[in-house]
């Protein structure tokens, strides 16, 4: 769907109703803060905007690629998360610019996050965000997710268009209590199930414990499906 907003709030606050509108539990969420989600959000595009240039934290200076690419992308699955494993300890391994940490946080501050991110100058800019945003409910790592102490989180979300390999899948689950869950986001319905037949012939315990939940993404033409895997 093609965007022609005259400034990124428009986006912004269209984008989250269409949001609403797709998923009655994201609209039970969002609906009691939704002027004080707008507002964080709104805040944190822009510190995207002027740390962009110096550290390549996304790949477009667009306001309203990175409101509809990143921002709603990173929402889109919010009623999902929240089905899956209410209020809970979650990290966002990669976490990169924040995302979809930071936004997931926002709209979700009774439960606890995790960024990790091992690129110095990267986890600068999230210890500035948290700052900036007052988001207590985050917590920043700078380390390589292999380094981190196993068995504390109840889902592990991760942004990956690339090809999972069975050796990440065993870092990601160390991650992991006993009861986690891996939340990937992912593209095409199509290559996710390809992709994970294929892991299944190295990981054969995972035969069942995977399914694939179709994601919309407001103003975006593209498949995006959240892609969870049971420990």
């Amino acid at each position: 769907m093609e965007v022609d907003f005259t400034n990124q709030q428009d986006t912004l606050v269209y984008g989250i109703s269409l949001l609403c509108q797709d998923d009655p539990d994201i609209d039970d969420i969002i609906a009691p803060r939704r002027r004080k989600i707008i507002s964080l959000l709104d805040s944190y595009i822009n510190e995207i905007e002027n740390h962009n240039p110096a550290l390549s934290l996304v790949g477009t200076n667009c306001k309203n690629e990175i409101i509809i690419r990143h921002i709603l992308d990173s929402l889109a699955p919010l009623g999902i998360i929240f089905r899956e494993c209410g209020v809970a300890n979650i990290a966002d391994v990669g976490s990169g610019a924040g995302l979809p940490g930071v936004p997931l946080a926002i709209a979700l501050p009774l439960s606890d996050f995790t960024l990790i991110e091992r690129k110095g100058r990267r986890a600068g800019f999230l210890r500035s965000i948290r700052s900036t945003l007052g988001l207590s409910n985050i917590s920043i790592e700078e380390q390589e997710m292999e380094k981190v102490k196993p068995g504390r989180f109840k889902l592990v979300i991760f942004r990956a268009f690339r090809s999972l390999e069975p050796k990440i899948i065993k870092k990601l689950f160390r991650l992991c209590g006993d009861d986690g869950i891996l939340a990937a986001y992912k593209g095409r319905e199509e290559k996710i199930r390809t992709e994970m037949e294929e892991l299944e012939k190295s990981l054969p315990q995972l035969t069942g414990k995977w399914k694939i939940i179709p994601c919309q993404v407001p103003f975006l033409d593209e498949q995006r499906h959240l892609l969870l895997i049971s420990k």
